[in-house]
Formats: C-alpha cells, sequence, structure tokens
C-alpha cells in the first residue's frame, strides 16, 4: 500500500491501493467510495418508491414533480447530453438512471483511467458529442491521483463545460483549485441531514434551513475545509454536523433510538422507549452535547459554470439542465435533436459499459454460433396433493432419500407464511439430459483478474468431460442458456419459473468474473458446482399442488419417469414414509461429541478487524464493509440429510435449500432467509437484500421490544439504506431507464430465532441483456460485500483471514428458459470431506460498535451450530 498526501492538507493522507490497477481495463478496480443518498422533503423521496409501511410519507420524487410542474418554456432541451465520469462506485447508476429518465437520452458511462485526455477533448470539442459532465461519488480522495484519474485535469481544463461533482467530485473541485480535503467531524453515512443554501439557482424551489421538511442522506467521511476556500470558489449550501436525522426517525415527530449505545443500556430504555416511539413523543439527545459545527455541503466556481455537492439532492440532471441552458449554445432543438443520437451511438462504439466488462456484447455477436438443442417439456398436476402425502419433507424422502440423498436438491421454500416464498424444487440424478457441471478456479488465486478455471462434466452414464474455460464460468454458463431453444406453450399455465435447468450455487470467490481484482485465499470446495435437472417436482405451497416436470431433447423418446413418479406420489402415505425415514436416516440423537466450533479469529483478533473497518471508514476508503469468518468444526460420519431436516424445522426460510455432490464429499444445508437476485419470465428482477438483525425475545413483550429496537435503529437503518442504494445501482446496470424502484424499505420480518430488517429492489430487465449478465452486474450480493462494493472487496480481502467459500455466494437455478432465482448462502452449514463449516459476519459502519459486532456475529451462526452438534 502507497501513502499519498494532499500538498495542501497536513491533516489528511490517503491510502491508495497500488493493486487497484491492472493490465485490464475492463476490470479496473474495487474504486467506490464517498457516495450519495437520496433527497427527501415533505413531498418525498426521489427515486425510492412508497413502501406498504411507509406510503402515506414516500409518494414519488420531489424532484421529478418539480420538473414537470414547470412551464414548458423552461423545458426547451428535449435532450440533455451527458458524459458520467464513473470513479468506481456502487452508486454511478442511480445517476445514470435519473439521468437516462429526464435528460431524454441515457449519458455515457466511462471510468475515470478509461479515457485519455485525447480522448476527452476529441469527444467534447471534436466531436461536440456532449454538453456537460457529472463527476461521480468514489472511493478515498481526489488527493490520490489513484482514485480521482482524469478528472481533475477535466475540472482544471474544461472551463467552458458545465460540469457538476458529487461527493468524491465536490471535493475534487474544491481540490484543484487550492482547497484542503480533511476529515469530517465525523463519518455520515446512509444519514439524514438537513441543508441550508444561498438560494442559488442551482437549488430553485429547494426549501432551505431547519424544519424546511428537506432532509437529504449523506455518505462522506472527508470534507473540503470551509476555512481554505479559495476566493474563486463559493460557498452555497451547509449542514450542520450535529443534526443527523435516521430514515425512519423523519416519519416521527421526535428522533429514535440510536443502536450505538450498548445493548445493556438500550435493553434498560426499551420499556419507556417502546411506549414512547407508538405515541410518537420519543426523543433521543445523542447529539445534544456535541458541538455545532457547519460542513460545507455545496460549492460554485465564481467565473465557470462548475458546481459540487457534498450530499446527493436527486437532481443531476435538472441541475445540469439549468447550467447548461445558461452556458452552452446548443440550444437549437433540431440540431440538438439530431445530435442527442450520437451518445447512443459512442454508448454501442465504446462497448457495453454497464456490466464493467468491455466484451459484455459477446454473447449477443455469437449467438448464432452456438449449438442449438430444441428442448421438449412435459408436465403433470396434481391438486391439493402435498399434505394428504405428508407434505414436502415426506415427498423428498420418499422420492430422493434413499442413499444418503445423494446427487440431489432441494429448493426448499421451508417458510412459506406472510406470502415469503411459495414452490419447492426436488430432484436426483437421472434423465438423459442429466449432468454435473464443476468448475475451479485456476490456481492462480493470487494474480489479478485472473478468472479461467477448470470444469468438469459429468453425465447420467458416469462419462467425464473436462476443459479449461479461459473465459470463466459465467461466460461457460451464458453460452449454455443462449443455446437453448424451446416453445413457449410448453409451460403455459405453469406458476413458477423453473421448469428445469441448472440447480446449484455460485461460490464467492468467482466475484474475480465480476469486477473484483483478485482471490488472495483459495477456497476448499468447488467455486461453482450444478446440475442440469432434467425431471424435476415442484411443490405450490400456497394451493398445495404438486407437478411433476420432465425436460427431453425433441425427436427423442420419451421418459418413463412421469409414469414411475406419478405411481409412487399416489402410492405415497404419510405413515409408510415414516417407516421409510426411519431406515433411511438415523434417529436425531444428542451428541456425546462435545467439541465445539472452533472460528478461524479469535474475538479479539474479530474485534481487532472490526477496528481496521473502522478506519477504512473513517479515511473514506469505504462507508460500509461486510466483516465475516469462518467457524469449523471435524465431525464423524453424519447423517447429513438428517442434520437438514432438522436444521429446516428449528430454523424454516423462504430460500433454504439441500444439495448434495457425492463426487465432491460436499453436503449443503442452507437457511437462509434472503433472496440475492430472482429474474421471472415477464423479466421484471427482484432483489431482497437484509441488513440489519435482532435477537428474538424470550417473551412476547421482549420480542415485541426488540423488534422495535431494531425497527427504529438508527445504524441498522443507515446499513439498510446503503445497501438498498448499492442494489439498486446493480440494478441500473442491467435494467430500463427509470424501472428501478423500492417497493418495500426497512420491513421487518420475524424468523425463528431472529428479526431481520428487508428491502426490496425491483427492475425491468434491459432487453438486450442477458439472464447471466444479470447476476454478474450484482454478485456478490450487495448485503455480503458492503460499499462500495469493488472497494470494499479489495479491503475486506486484505483482513480477512480465509476463503468464505460457499458462504457469501448464492444458491438457486437457472432455467433452461432464462429465468432465475438465487439467494444470499447464509445461516449455511457446508460438510465437506469430514468438516462442518459456518459462515458469520455482519456489516461494519462508522456508527459500529466492535463488541456488539462480534456478538452479532456468534448470534448468525447459533442456528446451524446447535443444529451439527445435535447430529454429530
Amino acid at each position: 500500500m502507497a501513502l499519498c498526501s494532499s500538498s495542501t492538507s497536513p491533516e489528511l493522507k490517503c491510502c491508495c491501493f497500488d493493486n487497484l490497477r491492472g493490465k485490464n481495463p475492463s476490470f479496473n478496480q474495487p474504486n467506490q467510495f464517498l457516495r450519495i443518498g437520496d433527497c427527501y422533503s415533505n413531498k418525498g423521496r426521489v427515486q425510492v418508491q412508497a413502501s406498504s409501511q411507509l406510503s402515506g410519507h414516500l409518494e414519488g420524487s420531489f424532484m421529478e414533480k418539480k420538473r414537470l410542474q414547470e412551464p414548458l418554456s423552461h423545458r426547451k432541451l428535449e435532450f440533455v447530453r451527458t458524459l458520467l465520469i464513473d470513479n468506481y462506485d456502487s452508486y454511478t447508476y442511480n445517476i445514470y438512471q435519473e439521468l437516462s429518465t429526464i435528460n431524454g437520452v441515457p449519458p455515457v458511462v466511462v471510468r475515470n483511467d478509461e479515457w485519455t485526455w485525447r480522448d476527452i477533448c476529441r469527444y467534447l470539442y471534436e466531436e461536440n458529442a456532449f454538453d456537460n459532465i457529472v463527476i461521480s461519488p468514489g472511493p478515498g480522495s481526489p488527493a490520490c491521483p489513484e482514485d480521482i484519474g482524469i478528472c481533475l485535469r477535466v475540472l482544471l481544463e474544461c472551463w467552458d463545460v458545465p460540469i457538476l461533482g458529487v461527493c468524491l467530485g465536490h471535493q475534487a473541485l474544491g481540490y484543484v483549485h487550492g482547497a484542503d480535503i480533511v476529515h469530517a467531524p465525523e463519518p455520515v453515512h446512509g444519514r439524514l441531514s438537513e441543508i441550508e443554501h444561498n438560494g442559488d439557482r442551482l437549488f430553485h424551489d429547494i426549501p432551505s434551513g431547519q424544519n424546511s421538511g428537506f432532509k437529504v442522506v449523506r455518505y462522506h467521511s472527508l470534507i473540503i475545509d470551509a476555512d481554505s476556500l479559495p476566493k474563486e470558489l463559493i460557498p452555497i449550501a451547509w449542514s450542520n454536523s450535529a443534526d443527523g436525522f435516521s430514515y425512519l426517525g423523519t416519519l416521527q415527530s421526535g428522533e429514535i433510538p440510536d443502536a450505538y449505545e450498548s445493548q445493556s443500556r438500550q435493553k434498560i430504555l426499551l420499556s419507556d422507549i417502546s411506549t414512547q416511539i407508538k405515541n410518537g413523543s420519543y426523543r433521543h439527545s445523542i447529539y445534544s452535547n456535541r458541538m455545532r459545527r457547519e460542513v460545507l455541503m455545496g460549492i460554485m466556481h465564481s467565473t465557470r459554470p462548475h458546481y459540487g455537492v457534498q450530499m446527493h439532492a436527486g437532481a443531476e440532471s435538472l441541475l445540469l439542465r439549468e447550467i447548461t441552458r445558461t452556458s452552452r449554445s446548443v440550444n437549437n432543438s433540431d440540431e440538438l435533436g439530431r445530435e442527442a443520437l450520437r451518445p447512443r451511438q459512442l454508448f454501442c462504439d465504446l462497448g457495453d459499459r454497464r456490466f464493467g466488462i468491455q466484451h459484455s456484447r459477446r454473447f449477443e455477436i455469437q449467438r448464432s454460433s452456438i449449438g442449438v438443442k430444441c428442448l421438449k417439456l412435459t408436465w403433470r398436476k396434481f391438486d391439493h396433493l402435498a399434505s394428504t402425502v405428508g407434505g414436502a419433507r415426506n415427498i423428498f424422502c420418499e422420492l430422493f432419500g434413499n442413499n444418503k440423498a445423494e446427487n440431489t436438491f432441494w429448493l426448499d421454500s421451508s417458510s412459506t407464511e406472510k406470502g415469503r416464498a411459495r414452490f419447492s424444487f426436488m430432484g436426483g440424478k437421472g434423465g438423459s439430459l442429466w449432468k454435473q457441471v464443476t468448475f475451479r478456479l485456476s490456481d492462480q488465486s493470487d494474480v489479478k483478474f485472473t478468472s479461467g478455471g477448470h470444469l468438469l462434466i459429468e453425465d447420467a452414464e458416469g462419462s467425464i468431460e473436462r476443459a479449461y474455460l479461459e473465459e470463466g464460468f459465467f461466460d461457460f454458463l451464458d453460452k449454455e442458456l443462449l443455446s437453448f431453444h424451446h416453445e413457449k406453450k410448453d409451460y403455459e399455465g405453469l406458476p413458477f419459473d423453473f421448469y428445469g435447468g441448472y440447480i446449484g450455487y455460485i461460490g464467492y470467490n468467482l466475484k474475480v468474473e465480476c469486477g473484483a481484482a483478485s482471490n488472495h485465499h483459495k477456497s476448499r470446495t468447488p467455486d461453482a458446482c450444478f446440475f442440469f435437472a432434467d425431471n424435476v417436482v415442484v411443490i405450490d405451497h400456497l394451493y398445495d399442488d404438486v407437478y411433476i416436470l420432465s425436460l427431453n431433447e425433441e425427436n427423442t423418446p420419451m421418459s418413463t419417469w412421469l409414469d414411475a413418479t406419478e405411481q409412487k406420489l399416489i402410492g405415497l402415505r404419510a405413515s409408510s414414509t415414516r417407516q421409510l425415514e426411519e431406515q433411511n436416516l438415523h434417529a436425531p440423537t444428542v451428541s456425546r461429541n462435545k467439541s465445539a466450533f472452533i472460528s478461524e479469529v479469535s474475538r479479539g483478533d474479530y474485534v481487532n478487524n472490526v477496528e481496521n473497518c473502522l478506519k477504512y471508514i473513517k479515511d473514506g476508503e469505504s462507508y460500509e464493509l461486510c466483516l465475516t469468518t469462518q467457524l469449523r468444526k471435524r465431525i464423524g460420519e453424519i447423517d447429513s440429510l438428517g442434520l437438514y431436516l432438522h436444521l429446516r424445522e428449528k430454523n424454516p426460510a423462504p430460500y433454504a435449500a439441500w444439495l448434495s455432490f457425492s463426487k465432491e464429499d460436499l453436503c449443503i444445508c442452507c437457511s437462509s432467509p434472503e433472496r440475492f437476485l430472482r429474474l421471472d419470465k415477464n423479466d421484471l428482477l427482484e432483489a431482497k437484500p437484509i441488513k440489519g438483525t435482532i435477537a428474538r425475545g424470550s417473551t412476547p413483550e421482549e420480542d415485541e421490544q426488540l423488534k422495535l429496537q431494531l425497527q427504529y435503529s438508527e445504524k441498522d437503518q443507515a446499513e439498510n439504506l446503503m445497501i438498498v442504494d448499492l442494489l439498486r445501482n446493480d440494478l441500473g446496470r442491467v435494467c430500463e431507464p427509470g424501472s428501478v424502484h423500492v417497493p418495500n424499505l426497512m420491513n421487518v420480518e420475524s424468523y425463528a430465532t431472529v428479526h431481520t430488517m428487508v428491502s426490496t429492489i425491483c427492475g425491468k430487465k434491459h432487453s438486450n441483456v442477458s439472464a447471466v449478465n444479470c447476476v454478474r452486474a450484482a454478485f456478490p450480493g450487495g448485503s455480503m460485500t458492503g460499499a462500495p462494493k469493488l472497494r470494499s472487496m479489495e479491503i475486506l480481502e486484505s483482513i480477512e483471514s480465509c476463503s468464505r467459500g460457499i458462504y457469501s455466494g448464492s444458491i438457486g437455478y437457472f432455467s433452461y428458459n432464462r429465468t432465475f432465482d438465487l439467494n444470499i448462502v447464509i445461516r449455511t452449514v457446508v460438510i465437506h470431506e469430514g468438516e462442518a463449516s459456518i459462515g458469520a459476519g455482519g456489516a461494519i459502519v462508522a456508527l459500529s460498535n466492535p463488541e456488539d459486532e462480534y456478538e452479532e456475529m456468534i448470534l448468525k451462526s447459533s442456528a446451524p451450530a446447535k443444529a451439527v452438534m445435535y447430529f454429530d
């Protein structure tokens, strides 16, 4: 790690990772920080749509309403062409979505080290391709060349081009003209503040000051030192450093409980607090003793059309329209209509940037050359059968429980209450199309941008094929799905989206195929392992129906599997199934082996790791880091299926799963409550990240109090909001402009052992993006990395002592018709080569308490650990 310090500020030194840049320009690095949030007013929140719980407070976009209410004469320009410079942030594509919607044409996105200065001059002045520039947020400091790239030169030399800098871009505007960049009085991430401004046109019709009803979300650890501003920079907006609000706190009459206090102190206050929250009288004095200090939130250049905002006002495009209207002579609407097509052509000429992968369009180009398989689906339905034969557990044990349930799968919606999940999918080895694919990344795990690896394919007859995949596993999977031809009429009438295809897992280390720099630790298990399932049993828990599906190539004999399975289901009785279970499954007994799980790191080391994370956050390198560790235990002969059945009974979850890969000596017992990403048959994407967890209470009263404590915890709300914005960004890379929204924000869901805070993000997939590239754009799930994602993963690689393996990856399916549904692998036991391992951790934010973070990690591992101890 190299240190470079600001020449103008002795206080701040910024950490620049030498390994954040590599030879491949399409994968340049983990850089993403200091980002922006959303704006709030008494009329609503920009971009994030209403949840059922908050619909009275969140009714659409304040700035969008403002735009629509403007006289037509003020909206003269039908197109505004923006160059969006991405500083490797996890918010850039939220700006992209907003600009696309309001500008009338998508911006062109380039990373800060992607174009040379010659490129900038060519497109701005020779091609006249852009009307203005937005410089995105990003990690680190403008004092570090690796963090800011070409942006400083753009700000210095493009004196006639309207430019808006956001967060890091704002700081760069100050820094390039001589201002000092210093630590903020306190890091502020995912928290709201009231803003005062001077009435400049940039803030036209936006309220100002305390109790104005207008608040912004802030994400920054560094600020421009207001006392160091040169005379050519004019301050135009401020916020008080001590006026932070939690998100839900703005919906109450007062402020709310703060999660930074010790849990013991909070429990003392719970009884009174829960009552006061309900009647709206609760006020918390966490900030009362802090010195009030104003923080610079906006600046403008005195002679150039250059602006900077430390917060995100949700209105970049409107602000740029205003600047462009009076600053650049591109006002002829006919000329502008013609020129507006130029960014679209540039977008194609320069390559599709949305995935951060230069060749992301290659699948569409090569599609015609892929060998096509014509698949035919046949299926049968049995009304109201599931409960009469003992439910999903009995069906699985009867049909697939023999021989230790080797080479079987079960995507198990074992928690279906409140509509969390509806369908379960199960199956085993067999069928002419069945195969197992196993992928391991190359041994060069310490080499940057290495995503190639070894693929092994075994068919139902035991034949094995090996290959080295230079382009990696996602490339292989994408080509496989594109090779399938099918008729939609085959699955008309089916209420679910999986009809056969790949079922298995993606390990965390496949992040190197999604933009991460490298893997410092090699996984003990395969990096991806899937069955191609051609015979599937589906249970509809809502209507109690059972479906059986069989997939064959066209012009091949029909399988007898449907007939055989139908006979088994009709003859199945709960009593006979119980006898079968007794024969094939060991009766559960309390373990005599008292050896406990051993953590990869001690309590002291974990606390130190949390403190290291807090230092990175303070220095602006990240604003949320999902720190994890592994707990391991050597085990003897264990009944893996019995363990999973016990786990699903004690800790049911909507995205649970059982996977058995006998050749790998690998079983996965997963009780995940979290969906990573789903793509349905209507091309709708949905993510449901979890951030915020607390234990259940021992009495109904205590349980309700703990639920309220989570609901109104400022720390947990900040965690959740930051990951929501990250997922909005990831979906924004692959979704149609304007389609990304948040129907549910910070809902608390209750499970057997914990309460969790869950949000839902949705969007409409762009027509030219493949299913696999949707996953590629968002993997690993942001709730397991932190934000900005790339820089956060890089930092975590340097802190964590071992590979996460399957943990933090995803389990689920890719259907042959190119839908998918994947979970986040948490609350999971991985049994591999005589060892049981459990991954656990939590999000570290500026408000985190190291000791509390350790206790949260232990809480999350307790349910799967107890299940193993019971069965070992």
